[in-house]
Protein backbone atom coordinates (compact mmCIF):
# COMPACT_ATOMS: atom_id res chain seq x y z
CA UNK A 1 0.00 0.00 0.00
CA UNK A 2 3.10 2.59 0.71
CA UNK A 3 4.80 1.94 -2.05
CA UNK A 4 1.38 2.76 -4.59
CA UNK A 5 1.64 6.58 -2.66
CA UNK A 6 4.22 9.07 -3.78
CA UNK A 7 6.88 9.40 -1.04
CA UNK A 8 5.87 12.71 -0.68
CA UNK A 9 3.14 14.95 -1.01
CA UNK A 10 3.04 18.67 -0.75
CA UNK A 11 -0.14 20.55 -0.66
CA UNK A 12 -0.79 24.21 -0.80
CA UNK A 13 2.36 25.12 0.80
CA UNK A 14 3.26 28.89 2.13
CA UNK A 15 6.56 29.69 3.71
CA UNK A 16 6.31 33.35 4.73
CA UNK A 17 9.06 34.82 7.47
CA UNK A 18 8.17 38.39 9.09
CA UNK A 19 11.31 41.14 9.35
CA UNK A 20 9.97 43.82 11.74
CA UNK A 21 6.60 45.09 10.11
CA UNK A 22 7.30 43.35 6.43
CA UNK A 23 6.37 39.83 5.39
CA UNK A 24 8.10 38.32 2.85
CA UNK A 25 6.53 35.02 1.04
CA UNK A 26 9.05 32.50 0.03
CA UNK A 27 6.67 30.65 -1.82
CA UNK A 28 2.79 30.33 -2.15
CA UNK A 29 0.35 27.44 -2.68
CA UNK A 30 3.05 25.41 -4.24
CA UNK A 31 2.23 21.61 -4.85
CA UNK A 32 5.02 18.83 -5.27
CA UNK A 33 4.87 14.99 -5.55
CA UNK A 34 8.10 13.36 -4.94
CA UNK A 35 7.73 9.30 -5.63
CA UNK A 36 10.05 6.48 -4.59
CA UNK A 37 13.34 6.28 -6.36
CA UNK A 38 13.22 9.54 -7.72
CA UNK A 39 16.46 11.87 -8.12
CA UNK A 40 15.34 15.77 -8.32
CA UNK A 41 17.58 18.50 -8.66
CA UNK A 42 15.81 21.70 -7.84
CA UNK A 43 17.93 24.79 -9.17
CA UNK A 44 16.54 28.52 -9.25
CA UNK A 45 18.18 32.31 -8.45
CA UNK A 46 19.17 33.50 -4.54
CA UNK A 47 16.49 33.89 -2.30
CA UNK A 48 14.36 31.78 -4.40
CA UNK A 49 13.46 29.39 -1.19
CA UNK A 50 15.63 26.21 -2.83
CA UNK A 51 16.98 25.78 0.61
CA UNK A 52 14.04 26.80 2.43
CA UNK A 53 11.77 23.87 0.35
CA UNK A 54 14.87 21.13 1.74
CA UNK A 55 14.35 21.94 5.01
CA UNK A 56 10.39 21.73 4.79
CA UNK A 57 10.98 18.19 3.28
CA UNK A 58 13.24 17.34 6.10
CA UNK A 59 11.20 18.84 9.04
CA UNK A 60 13.55 21.15 10.22
CA UNK A 61 11.08 23.91 9.65
CA UNK A 62 7.53 24.15 9.39
CA UNK A 63 5.08 25.80 6.62
CA UNK A 64 3.02 28.96 7.09
CA UNK A 65 0.29 26.84 5.88
CA UNK A 66 -0.28 23.57 3.64
CA UNK A 67 0.94 20.28 4.58
CA UNK A 68 3.55 18.20 3.95
CA UNK A 69 2.37 14.80 3.43
CA UNK A 70 5.27 11.70 4.00
CA UNK A 71 4.03 8.22 2.92
CA UNK A 72 0.03 9.58 3.42
CA UNK A 73 1.09 10.63 6.95
CA UNK A 74 1.23 14.16 7.24
CA UNK A 75 4.66 15.44 9.28
CA UNK A 76 3.98 19.21 9.50
CA UNK A 77 1.95 18.97 12.10
CA UNK A 78 4.09 16.53 14.79
CA UNK A 79 5.63 17.46 17.58
CA UNK A 80 9.54 18.15 17.65
CA UNK A 81 10.48 15.12 19.37
CA UNK A 82 8.37 13.42 17.19
CA UNK A 83 9.78 14.64 14.05
CA UNK A 84 13.23 14.08 15.71
CA UNK A 85 12.51 10.67 15.84
CA UNK A 86 10.81 10.46 12.24
CA UNK A 87 14.08 12.35 10.33
CA UNK A 88 16.69 9.45 11.90
CA UNK A 89 14.67 7.06 10.84
CA UNK A 90 13.71 8.74 7.00
CA UNK A 91 16.15 11.20 5.91
CA UNK A 92 20.08 11.76 5.82
CA UNK A 93 21.36 15.30 4.93
CA UNK A 94 24.38 16.04 2.71
CA UNK A 95 25.66 19.68 2.81
CA UNK A 96 28.11 21.98 0.95
CA UNK A 97 30.29 22.36 3.77
CA UNK A 98 30.32 18.70 4.91
CA UNK A 99 29.63 19.44 8.33
CA UNK A 100 31.77 16.76 10.06
CA UNK A 101 33.10 16.84 14.14
CA UNK A 102 36.31 18.05 13.83
CA UNK A 103 37.44 15.84 16.77
CA UNK A 104 35.91 12.49 15.84
CA UNK A 105 37.96 10.38 12.96
CA UNK A 106 35.94 9.43 10.12
CA UNK A 107 33.94 6.49 10.95
CA UNK A 108 32.93 7.94 14.43
CA UNK A 109 31.18 11.00 12.41
CA UNK A 110 29.97 8.41 10.43
CA UNK A 111 28.34 6.76 13.59
CA UNK A 112 26.77 10.16 15.34
CA UNK A 113 23.34 9.25 13.52
CA UNK A 114 23.06 5.70 14.86
CA UNK A 115 23.71 6.87 18.05
CA UNK A 116 19.65 8.21 18.30
CA UNK A 117 18.69 4.48 17.29
CA UNK A 118 19.27 2.63 20.33
CA UNK A 119 21.12 -0.14 18.09
CA UNK A 120 24.48 -2.12 20.05
CA UNK A 121 27.48 -0.84 19.44
CA UNK A 122 28.49 -3.97 17.06
CA UNK A 123 26.00 -3.62 14.90
CA UNK A 124 26.83 0.68 14.75
CA UNK A 125 30.25 -0.75 13.38
CA UNK A 126 29.13 -3.38 11.05
CA UNK A 127 26.89 -0.79 9.52
CA UNK A 128 29.69 2.11 9.58
CA UNK A 129 32.06 -0.11 8.01
CA UNK A 130 29.39 -0.95 5.21
CA UNK A 131 28.47 2.89 4.31
CA UNK A 132 32.67 3.61 4.13
CA UNK A 133 32.77 0.77 2.02
CA UNK A 134 30.33 1.89 -0.21
CA UNK A 135 31.45 5.43 -0.73
CA UNK A 136 34.97 3.71 -1.18
CA UNK A 137 36.53 5.71 1.60
CA UNK A 138 36.51 2.67 4.02
CA UNK A 139 40.45 2.63 4.25
CA UNK A 140 40.22 6.26 5.51
CA UNK A 141 37.96 5.37 8.67
CA UNK A 142 40.43 6.26 11.32
CA UNK A 143 41.26 9.54 9.93
CA UNK A 144 40.02 12.66 10.95
CA UNK A 145 38.29 15.71 8.64
CA UNK A 146 41.76 17.22 8.37
CA UNK A 147 43.60 14.47 7.27
CA UNK A 148 40.83 14.17 4.46
CA UNK A 149 40.50 15.94 0.64
CA UNK A 150 37.33 17.76 0.69
CA UNK A 151 36.17 14.89 -1.56
CA UNK A 152 37.22 12.30 1.14
CA UNK A 153 35.45 14.50 3.56
CA UNK A 154 32.13 14.84 1.29
CA UNK A 155 32.41 11.14 0.85
CA UNK A 156 32.37 10.75 4.56
CA UNK A 157 29.02 13.14 4.97
CA UNK A 158 27.47 10.52 2.29
CA UNK A 159 28.37 7.55 4.15
CA UNK A 160 26.67 9.32 7.71
CA UNK A 161 23.91 10.24 4.99
CA UNK A 162 23.39 6.91 4.39
CA UNK A 163 24.48 4.86 7.50
CA UNK A 164 21.07 4.26 9.09
CA UNK A 165 19.20 3.22 5.23
CA UNK A 166 16.95 5.98 5.27
CA UNK A 167 14.45 7.02 2.73
CA UNK A 168 15.27 9.94 1.55
CA UNK A 169 18.75 12.04 0.69
CA UNK A 170 19.09 15.53 0.82
CA UNK A 171 21.30 17.40 -0.67
CA UNK A 172 22.05 21.27 -0.43
CA UNK A 173 24.26 22.15 -2.79
CA UNK A 174 26.72 19.19 -1.96
CA UNK A 175 29.34 19.77 -4.51
CA UNK A 176 29.45 23.59 -4.47
CA UNK A 177 32.79 23.82 -2.62
CA UNK A 178 34.69 21.14 -4.57
CA UNK A 179 36.71 21.39 -7.97
CA UNK A 180 35.08 19.89 -11.08
CA UNK A 181 36.95 16.58 -11.50
CA UNK A 182 35.67 15.92 -7.87
CA UNK A 183 32.56 17.30 -8.06
CA UNK A 184 31.44 14.87 -11.06
CA UNK A 185 32.86 11.90 -8.77
CA UNK A 186 30.40 12.75 -6.06
CA UNK A 187 27.88 13.45 -8.42
CA UNK A 188 28.34 10.01 -9.57
CA UNK A 189 28.30 8.24 -6.33
CA UNK A 190 24.50 9.94 -5.35
CA UNK A 191 23.54 8.58 -8.96
CA UNK A 192 25.05 5.04 -8.34
CA UNK A 193 23.17 5.32 -5.09
CA UNK A 194 19.44 6.28 -6.68
CA UNK A 195 19.75 4.06 -9.53
CA UNK A 196 21.81 0.80 -7.54
CA UNK A 197 20.31 1.09 -4.18
CA UNK A 198 17.09 3.06 -5.30
CA UNK A 199 17.53 6.01 -2.67
CA UNK A 200 15.17 9.12 -3.33
CA UNK A 201 17.66 11.99 -3.83
CA UNK A 202 16.33 15.67 -3.72
CA UNK A 203 19.82 18.10 -4.63
CA UNK A 204 19.21 21.96 -4.54
CA UNK A 205 22.27 23.31 -6.76
CA UNK A 206 23.72 26.52 -8.85
CA UNK A 207 25.29 24.35 -11.20
CA UNK A 208 23.35 22.69 -14.68
CA UNK A 209 25.90 20.54 -14.95
CA UNK A 210 25.00 18.69 -11.24
CA UNK A 211 21.75 18.98 -12.20
CA UNK A 212 21.99 16.69 -15.16
CA UNK A 213 23.16 13.64 -13.04
CA UNK A 214 19.35 13.85 -11.99
CA UNK A 215 16.49 12.49 -13.52
CA UNK A 216 14.28 15.18 -13.10
CA UNK A 217 15.42 19.10 -12.94
CA UNK A 218 12.87 21.48 -11.27
CA UNK A 219 13.33 25.44 -11.45
CA UNK A 220 11.90 27.41 -8.68
CA UNK A 221 11.47 30.93 -9.39
CA UNK A 222 8.75 33.31 -7.84
CA UNK A 223 6.97 30.38 -5.92
CA UNK A 224 7.02 27.97 -8.15
CA UNK A 225 7.91 25.22 -10.27
CA UNK A 226 9.32 24.59 -13.80
CA UNK A 227 10.09 21.23 -15.03
CA UNK A 228 13.56 21.45 -17.23
CA UNK A 229 12.77 17.58 -18.02
CA UNK A 230 15.17 14.47 -17.37
CA UNK A 231 19.01 14.95 -16.45
CA UNK A 232 21.22 12.12 -18.02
Amino acid sequence: MTDQLPLYQLRDLSKTYTRGKESISIFKNLDMDIVHGDFIAIMGPSGSGKTTLLNQLGGIDSPSSGQVVFEGKRIDNLSQGALAKWRSRNVGFIFQFYNLMPTLSAAQNVELPLLLTGLPGGERKKRVKTALEIVGIADRAGHKPRQLSGGQQQRVAIARAIVADPKILLADEPTGDLDRTTADEILSMLQQLNTELGKTIVMVTHDPSAAKYAKRELYLDKGEFIERGAGR
